[in-house]
């Protein structure tokens, strides 16, 4: 059998708060029209539920037991919608990004972003796979290469600087002497997987030209080549915001003061559209004016 919704709610009020003429002021009703629902709900269910007294209405043993349950289930049923306005109210998106650009460079700056925006909920994916917007619940992805990303919305975000490094245990244990960039060339390099940045930054500085750049250890992510650095496996180019930290701890030395723009960039990019929504427009401002300082 089916109950209607609206007398039960009516009898829930008028039980708790004792009177008709209560019961109506909270429904925004007549008293006529609550009289009317409680008829109808105890015809249907053939229980008496309320008797009238002299100051208002009171429940029935069968109609305590009712409210009671009856109450109960409202309840339930408002923390409910409660809990549903809250989700929508609530903002959130999700980040990826390689793994060494998140912890080197995002992670660390994003408590700014939350002191600015503690309503936003952020979740960083870090992965090395290029991620589909179109597929992926990914909201913003900071990626690195070279911008082209057919029908996505790409903005530059920054070209990192490359310095040469090397731990210093490194540097003492091969009595290391550079002063030019060629001297780099008579120790062990370390490379990113293309091999492309030693060649490049040689010849950006000086000119030089020679087979030996293209030689020694490989890595797929730059938190790896760091920590090769780290470890004393070699020289490594690396991004100067990377390198930052190292070197403040003692962890790397930067061997000649010669930055270099990498090959490739950092981007920000999005879904056709995703700005639309509050959150992603308020993290690419955020990002945009971050990498800008």
């Amino acid at each position: 059998m089916n109950y209607p919704l609206q007398a039960l709610r009516t009898f829930v009020e008028v039980g708790q708060r004792g009177t008709v003429k209560a019961a109506a002021q909270a429904l925004h009703v007549t008293p006529g029209a609550v009289s009317q629902q409680i008829r109808l709900l105890e015809d249907r269910l053939g229980v008496v539920l309320l008797t009238r007294e002299r100051l208002g209405m009171r429940l029935t043993d069968a109609g305590a037991s009712f409210h009671a349950k009856v109450s109960d289930a409202f309840r339930q049923i408002d923390h409910a919608v409660h809990a549903l306005e809250a989700t929508k109210k609530r903002m959130s998106l999700t980040v990826s990004t390689v793994a060494t650009f998140a912890a080197s460079w995002l992670v660390p700056r994003l408590g700014h972003f939350k002191r600015l925006h503690p309503e936003v909920e952020i979740r960083v994916e870090a992965t090395s796979e290029l991620v589909d917007l179109h597929r992926d619940r990914v909201d913003v992805a900071l990626r690195h290469g070279l911008g082209d990303y057919p029908g996505l919305d790409v903005k530059p975000l920054m070209a990192p600087a490359l310095i040469p490094v090397a731990s210093a245990e490194f540097l003492h244990t091969h009595q290391a002497v550079i002063r030019e960039t060629q001297d780099c060339l008579n120790y062990p390099l370390l490379h990113d997987s293309d091999r492309a940045d030693w060649p490049l930054w040689l010849k950006a500085h000086g000119g030089v030209e020679d087979a030996r750049a293209e030689r020694g250890s490989a890595f797929e992510d730059d938190f790896l080549l760091i920590r090769a650095a780290e470890t004393g496996q070699g020289l490594a180019l690396i991004p100067q915001a990377y390198a930052e930290d190292e070197i403040a701890a003692g962890r790397l030395v930067q061997v000649l003061d010669k930055p270099w723009p990498a090959r490739f960039a950092y981007y920000v990019v999005t879904r056709p559209g995703a700005t639309d929504r509050p959150e992603v427009s308020m993290f690419m401002d955020w990002i945009l004016q971050e990498a800008a300082r």
